[in-house]
Parts: C-alpha cells; structure tokens; sequence
C-alpha cells in the first residue's frame, strides 16, 4: 500500500524498507526532467534532510528523507535515464531507505488524503 507526503513524495513499505519515489503530480508540476543527483548508498539521513536533486526545463527541485535511516539502494537508471520518472514516475523510484526507527508509515498521508491535498 503507498503512502504519501506533502512534499509529493510516494512511500511504499517493502520489507524493513521504505521505498521512496515522487507522485505524478510532482512530475507534472516539474515538467521535463533532465538531471537527478542521487544520494550514495550508506548515507545515514536525518528526517526532512534534503537528499535527491531534481532538474527539470522548469525548476530545480530536492526530495527530502521522510525519515531518519540509511539509504540502502539508489535507481541508478535515473542518472542515465531521468524523463523515466515523467514517463511513470510511480515506477521509476529514487531510493531505498532502512528507517532508523523500523517501517511505520501510519503518519504519512493515504491516497484519498493526499487527492485532498491536491485538490
């Protein structure tokens, strides 16, 4: 089941994971992207710190950590392939994080909350 943030961001629990990638909306609001910067794998996070850089024709963009944890995995095909997250982006995830506090996304929003949120 995916949760979201008010930031735009999907969140799905996989395992001990979070994986973590950006809405539709997002996408749309950004246009074409053409550059993400990815954080490295094994980076400790703390909650809110800014770790993926988005460019797109629009805007610059950063994607936050929903939580405090250790990245474990990045979609290094981003780097070489960013309009994948224009073309799907509830496919084309950006990171893996193993939370520091375990997998609990009941304080992040469900979809109908986040429809409201976007109106």
């Amino acid at each position: 089941m995916l949760k979201y943030t008010e930031d735009h961001e999907w969140l799905r629990a996989e395992g001990e994971e979070i994986v973590v990638g950006i809405t539709r909306h997002a996408s749309e609001q950004l246009g074409d992207v053409v550059f993400i910067e990815l954080p490295e794998t094994g980076r400790e996070v703390a909650a809110g710190e800014e770790i993926v850089v988005i460019e797109s024709v629009k805007a610059a963009s950063d994607i936050v950590a929903p939580v405090a944890g250790v990245i474990t995995a990045v979609n290094d095909a981003l780097a070489d392939a960013p309009g994948d997250v224009n073309a799907d982006p509830m496919a084309a995830w950006f990171f893996r994080i193993k939370p520091a506090g375990g997998v609990d996304l009941d304080g992040f929003m469900d979809e109908a909350a986040y429809n409201a949120l976007i109106g």
